[in-house]
């Protein structure tokens, strides 16, 4: 069974920068497009980012140009560059394949808050 583990996240002010990661045990890793996800209490959990085997990368309108994906194929992680962090952007943060999803890891709590 893939396992997803997702770290990196914590408490930071509004305007400041975390980096989170996420360690997959996937056999095909650099051969499955990876996303990004967040779910805020309350609030359904939605696609963040992504990006494809190939690199090309996809981000919601409402963090373009803040968040930025990224993967090492040889390190089976994704990773994702926040920076200007908002309060709206706080929320457990997972990872997982874009489509069929894997089973869901605990995700990394993001807390953006002065």
């Amino acid at each position: 069974q893939v396992q997803l583990v997702e770290s990196g996240g914590g408490l930071v002010q509004p305007g400041g920068s975390l980096r989170l990661s996420c360690a997959s045990s996937a056999a095909f890793f650099s051969l499955t497009s990876m996303a990004w996800y967040r779910q805020a209490p309350g609030k359904e959990r939605e696609l963040v980012a992504s990006v494809t085997s190939g690199g090309s990368t996809n981000y919601a309108d409402s963090v373009k140009g803040r968040f930025t994906i990224s993967r090492d194929n040889n390190k089976n992680t994704l990773y994702l560059q926040m920076n200007s962090l908002k309060p709206d952007d706080s929320a457990v943060y997972y990872c997982n394949r874009v489509g069929v999803t894997y089973p869901w890891g605990q995700g990394t709590q993001v807390t953006v808050s002065s």
